[in-house]
């Protein structure tokens, strides 16, 4: 049975209309990704704040920062 969990985190925040463009590349690569508002946890405020939206590998914990296009999404994912 395959792993239904995802192995990446987008951390963002609600008014962010940086991170929803960075959600649609996700979805348009068909990126299987959580969602994390980091205003929800002061530690990623103070990590994130000034980067998001960021994609971050769980397993690895490599990170993309915006700005990236589908390229370098695809660089990122390996494909």
């Amino acid at each position: 049975m395959a792993d239904s969990r995802s192995n990446y985190i987008l951390f963002h925040t609600d008014v962010c209309h940086l991170c929803e463009l960075a959600a649609e590349l996700l979805m348009q690569s068909a990126v299987k990704f959580e969602s994390q508002d980091i205003c929800d946890d002061e530690t990623l405020v103070e990590q994130y704040g000034t980067r998001i939206p960021v994609l971050k590998q769980i397993d690895t914990n490599r990170e993309l920062n915006w700005p990236f296009d589908i390229d370098a999404l695809n660089e990122f994912l390996g494909a």
